[in-house]
């Protein structure tokens, strides 16, 4: 029984990584992540990664926001501090406009860095974890979760074939910089 975790293919280019995760594929191999120095068009359709839904968080947020700010100010100046300014109504809606606008960002905004952070795990103060460090700078780096495919030689026949100039058996699953 082997300790080994990951096997990482280390690559120089994009397109050969890419041709890396067809092989891969086509092989019913199955891709535990890919590391990139910098965004690839088109990575996660063929990584079969679903779509974000933080604009549907978005809306709920800013709608929340949006009744929140209606809500105190109408409690505020309309029922607990009534006053009659310059003869306008007590429920004076376009006044209420620019403040419901800006609260609606703010919860928006705090919503969506709040989820961000949680659903990526990078939370302020928290050690940043990769595979393989050279993946923050000039590698594409494609992880295959070893202990889900048996036929490690097979896969490094593969990689090589596809242009990876390294392969490693990680046995960790993540490099620390701490």
């Amino acid at each position: 029984m082997s300790n080994i975790k990951y096997i990482l293919g280390s690559f120089g280019d994009p397109d050969e990584m890419m041709h890396g995760i067809e092989k891969l594929q086509e092989n019913n191999i199955k891709i535990h992540d890919v590391y990139t120095p910098m965004p690839i068009h088109g990575i996660e359709a063929k990584l079969g990664i679903k779509r974000s839904r933080l604009d549907i968080l978005a809306f709920f947020c800013g709608i929340t926001g949006t009744m929140s700010a209606f809500a105190l100010i109408y409690l505020t100046s309309v029922v607990d501090w009534k006053h009659n300014i310059g003869g306008k109504p007590a429920l004076a809606l376009p006044d209420f406009i620019p403040i419901m606008f800006e609260v609606t960002i703010l919860f928006c905004a705090f919503s969506l860095v709040g989820a961000y952070y949680a659903s990526t795990h990078l939370f302020p103060g928290r050690a940043p974890r990769v595979m393989d460090l050279r993946a923050t700078d000039d590698r594409f780096i494609i992880a295959i979760d070893a202990k889900e495919n048996a036929e490690h030689s097979k896969i490094d026949g593969l990689l090589k074939d596809a242009g990876a100039l390294e392969i490693k058996h990680n046995e960790r699953k993540y490099i620390s910089y701490e």
